[in-house]
């Protein structure tokens, strides 16, 4: 009896359950588009559509490596953000909803939204959420560094992909060391997990996002405390920073950002209910 779409779909999802993965249901059907060159509505509305032997190779190839754990990102090339689909891979942080408040708090600071602001990115990674901003606010113009040049090549890519590119600066700096220019919003998202507690994260996490992009150091503040210092020179008058921040870390860095002469406002909760942005102004 041939092979189906929901038949090949039914094994990879079977097999990623057994692998312990957290969403077999979403990642095997992630893993059918990448491997058998389907969408999802193929599959949904055809469903016993007889696949080759090639395309189940393909699917099961894929599967494998999800098996192994590595991050479905990074196995297809793709992830979803905010409205945005974009490249990523193992060079770079795979994007999280909760990144998405980032982009939510900075929105609201970037009104009206026909004004010619200026976005600052630290960290920027795969571009997720300046690229976001500036998708948003057609006026805007940004900056975008990071210290990895391979990030830094994937931001090209999406900006390119997204039609931003002639708006945005990307540069490989470490944080913003000689960096002489004052913004309207500064954004990031930096490493803020204790080095002691990433051995102990998820497989998908520990063994294969960039270790840059993960280590905080010893308690997790490290990259905090260069950027809140480096604030206070890089904004504009009454202008506005959003950090996105770890479980049990915002009053942490409210205190350094008010110890650096900035106002802070009540922090940003995620859908669980946790302080995942920390928001405020220049003086």
């Amino acid at each position: 009896m041939s092979e189906t779409l929901v038949s090949l779909w039914t094994d990879v999802r079977k097999r990623l359950e057994a692998a312990g993965v957290e969403t077999p249901v979403l990642d095997a059907r992630l893993l059918l588009e990448a491997g058998a060159g389907v969408s999802r509505l193929e599959i949904v509305t055809d469903p016993r559509r007889a696949v080759s032997e090639e395309q189940a190779r393909v699917v099961r190839a894929l599967t494998a490596r999800r098996e192994g754990r590595e991050p479905v990102s990074h196995i297809i090339g793709r992830k979803h953000f905010w409205t945005l689909d974009l490249a990523v891979n193992a060079n770079v942080l795979t994007p999280r909803p909760e990144t998405e408040f980032v982009v939510e708090a900075g929105l609201q600071e970037l009104l009206p939204a026909d004004a010619p602001f200026r976005i600052l990115d630290l960290g920027a990674g795969s571009g997720a959420i300046i690229l976001a901003l500036l998708k948003e606010r057609p006026n805007a113009t940004g900056v975008a560094i990071d210290v990895s040049e391979q990030a830094l090549e994937i931001v090209r890519e999406n900006a390119e992909a997204l039609g931003v590119a002639d708006r945005l600066d990307i540069r490989q700096n470490d944080w913003a060391q000689d960096l002489d220019e004052r913004f309207d919003l500064v954004v990031s998202n930096p490493p803020y997990i204790k080095t002691g507690d990433i051995d102990g994260l998820a497989p998908e996490v520990a063994l294969f996002e960039p270790m840059v992009a993960l280590d905080g150091g010893q308690d997790g503040l490290v990259a905090y405390r260069i950027i809140v210092a480096a604030l206070p020179r890089l904004l504009k008058p009454w202008a506005a920073f959003a950090l996105e921040v770890g479980l049990g870390q915002a009053e942490s860095v409210i205190a350094l950002a008010e110890a650096a002469g900035l106002s802070t406002s009540e922090p940003r909760r995620d859908l669980a209910g946790i302080p995942r942005v920390v928001v405020g102004h220049a003086a």
